[in-house]
């Protein structure tokens, strides 16, 4: 695909508190040779120390995509799953490795960058007393994001189920299960997760996206409280120095603030037939405008990254000035 634009295009942002301003970086991302589109997307987005920005995607020839720093394709990343609802890239004492959960393999996986397998957890790892079962009485999974805190423990969601939390420790030993739809936690779809470290301890910063709001947990699972309401279903979050990014499936990006106040929104689309849907055609997209963020990344710079849910697929870049 042809590069038709690299100029930065400001974008008018809402800002609220101590205001952050971010440009819309269009058309930046350039595709691989005979590939028309970036591909079948309900997955995720993240950055690596190197700066490359990796996308997943529902296909099983291309399922993991890496792009430079400029948007420009490097190579796809072999035998990685096409099922990566939520991945993230963290750095550890032993390498730089990708963590992430199949969606419909209802396994969590520890790759390499080079996609060689370092640990798979199964379900079974799992109790089944913290599952739903279905027609034949079999418990299922249906695991839609996680991270990893910085003692190396994981923390995986069960967004599409159950909306546990399930806490791993670093050889993949299940810890304990907190969460669900029950008080004093009464989450509907706890989507994405993040592990919070602007706070000393950590906490587990949450998506719980049909109650349209972010909450925080404890690394033990006690309810702390509600970080911000009233956001347009947050889907996915990431955690970089002061800022918490929170993509809103039915049209915006906030960045929030250590005290959950909205210091931006980026993209935000007030057009209600584009939002919350990966149907709406490449025809009626408008650049550093949203439609149904599904995945956000920060890059070492403090730009942001936008993977939406997308039938054809489609990254927006952000910059910050």
């Amino acid at each position: 695909m042809k590069r038709t634009c690299l100029a930065l295009l400001l974008i008018p942002m809402l800002l609220v508190a101590a205001p952050v301003q971010y440009t819309a970086v269009p058309d930046w991302l350039e595709l691989p040779a005979a590939r028309p589109q970036l591909g079948n997307m309900h997955g995720d987005i993240a950055v690596s120390a190197a700066g490359e920005v990796y996308v997943s995607v529902m296909d099983p020839k291309a399922a993991l995509q890496v792009y430079d720093s400029e948007g420009r394709w490097r190579r796809n990343i072999p035998n990685a799953p096409s099922d990566f609802h939520g991945f993230v890239i963290k750095t550890q004492a032993d390498g730089e490795f990708i963590y992430g959960p199949r969606l419909g393999g209802q396994t969590i996986l520890k790759l390499t960058l080079a996609g060689e397998k370092v640990l798979e957890i199964p379900a079974s790892a799992i109790p089944d007393e913290f599952k739903n079962k279905d027609k034949d009485g079999k418990p299922f999974v249906r695991l839609t994001g996680m991270d990893i805190a910085p003692n190396g423990d994981w923390y995986v969601t069960d967004g599409y189920s159950t909306s546990y939390v399930h806490r791993f420790d670093k050889s993949g030993k299940h810890l304990k299960s907190f969460g669900g739809k029950k008080a004093p936690y009464n989450f509907t779809t706890l989507h994405k997760i993040a592990v919070d470290t602007r706070f000393d301890p950590p906490r587990i910063i949450c998506c719980d996206r049909e109650a349209m709001r972010v909450v925080h947990l404890s690394t033990e699972g006690e309810f702390l409280g509600v970080v911000a309401k009233d956001l347009l279903a947050p889907a996915a979050i990431t955690v970089q120095g002061d800022f918490a990014l929170v993509g809103e499936i039915k049209g915006n990006v906030s960045v929030i603030d250590k005290a959950g106040r909205v210091v931006a929104k980026l993209g935000l689309n007030t057009e209600k037939s584009e939002v919350g849907t990966n149907a709406t055609p490449p025809a009626k997209w408008r650049p550093g405008i949203v439609t149904a963020p599904h995945g956000v990344a920060f890059n070492a710079a403090g730009d942001v990254f936008v993977a939406e849910y997308s039938s054809v697929g489609r990254v927006h870049r952000f910059n910050r000035k």
